[in-house]
């Protein structure tokens, strides 16, 4: 595979004043920790005291997730130990004996915040909290949220459980990565089993945000007195998708709204290529054509902002050559877009043309072979039959 980096760099003045946004004013913030990132790039858009520790309360049950959807299999059906229908706090009423789905008492966990449901998926997938809490942790550190440390999966208070609002925003924007995780933190309304009642659990979402501010597509209320009012929110406009955390805020909603507000007035989302533009060009073997234009299947957006496009690259990765016939819209390589070296998208490459392969050429090469062996083969049955004709005159004239 061949990678060729394209730097993506916009000189022409009309679209300069295009992403030259006016600096809006920072936020008030009542949080003692905020901040607010891009979530494909991860740039931050405002902090405060991002990276103090702090403790998340049922915002941790964003890692509990991303640990089941990654560990758990979602048609497992769980059975509720007494452990995890005593558990303190918020809670779904899960009952001794209880048996329901993993994926229903996922959304049990993050809209309605059930702290026994969090025991009860704990307990199926690893045997215990603790070696489920090792599991969150492990997770957390190797995406990068490494000044975090997690002993429960609710958030239950615990010295020894912490995290910060960079950390936070690390963890969920590595979970909007996959599309289950972005339909369950988005569910504003959800029915779940309830056995032997006769009826279904109601559930709705806490977040607030859901209904309330325009693009929120998530994420996690919480709340203990030693964490105070925590919430992380999620919302996309434009193709730009942002989140927010706020640890501890007087004023969370209010809070979130300002940052998110804040950081879409930062942000200007601009075309890095279309949808049909030709990123590379590769050679063909056998075709009636020697080369083919390879495009991309759909159109890019990136996230700019304070003058960073040129941060942004397009790395693509084809072969050095491909083989004919070659079908108009076949997927050939694939262009990744990078941000400070970073892969924050990757789209496929196509073939713009139909390619047939070159079969009348290299029959006429085999025909002609075939010719020259069957001449080459005649010559010598005829140079044989020559030497013999000598041979037996000579004798004669001997004799």
């Amino acid at each position: 595979m061949v990678k060729r980096i394209f730097l993506i760099c916009l000189v022409y003045l009309i679209l300069l004043s295009q992403i030259a946004i006016a600096a809006p004013n920072p936020p008030k913030i009542t949080a003692k920790s905020a901040i607010v990132i891009e979530a494909s790039t991860g740039k931050i858009l405002y902090e405060k005291n991002a990276e103090a520790i702090r403790y998340p309360a049922s915002t941790t049950k964003i890692m509990t997730l991303i640990t089941a959807l990654e560990q758990g299999n979602l048609e497992d059906v769980l059975t509720v130990s007494p452990n995890a229908a005593m558990t303190d706090g918020s809670s779904i009423y899960l009952e001794v004996g209880e048996r329901l789905k993993l994926l229903d008492i996922l959304y049990g966990v993050m809209l309605h915040s059930g702290n026994d449901a969090t025991v009860a998926v704990a307990e199926h997938i690893s045997g215990s909290l603790e070696k489920f809490a090792q599991l969150m942790t492990k997770k957390a550190h190797a995406i990068g949220a490494v000044h975090t440390n997690f002993t429960n999966p609710n958030g239950l208070p615990d010295p020894k459980h912490y995290t910060s609002a960079h950390d936070l925003a690390i963890i969920t924007a590595y979970g909007y990565k996959n599309p289950l995780f972005r339909t369950i933190v988005s569910t504003r309304h959800k029915n779940i089993p309830w056995n032997n009642k006769g009826y279904d659990r109601d559930l709705y979402n806490e977040n607030k945000l859901l209904w309330t501010y325009n693009g929120a597509n998530g994420v996690k209320t919480g709340y203990t007195e030693a964490a105070g009012p925590c919430l992380v929110s999620s919302a996309t406009r434009n193709n730009v998708h942002l989140i927010a955390v706020v640890l501890d805020a007087d004023q969370m909603w209010v809070d979130s709204k300002a940052l998110l507000d804040f950081g879409f007035s930062k942000l200007q989302p601009v075309e890095l290529f279309k949808q049909g533009t030709v990123l590379k060009t590769s050679h063909v073997a056998d075709g009636k054509i020697s080369s083919v234009k390879l495009a991309a299947v759909s159109s890019l957006l990136v996230p700019v902002s304070d003058g960073d496009l040129d941060q942004f690259q397009v790395v693509t990765e084809v072969p050095n050559s491909v083989e004919a016939p070659i079908a108009v819209g076949q997927k050939l390589g694939v262009a990744r877009v990078l941000y400070k070296g970073n892969e924050i998208a990757k789209i496929d490459l196509i073939a713009t043309e139909a390619i047939e392969r070159e079969y009348y050429f290299k029959a006429i090469l085999f025909v002609a072979l075939i010719v020259v062996t069957s001449l080459v083969v005649d010559f010598h049955k005829s140079k044989r039959r020559l030497a013999g004709v000598h041979a037996r005159r000579r004798k004669k004239q001997i004799l």
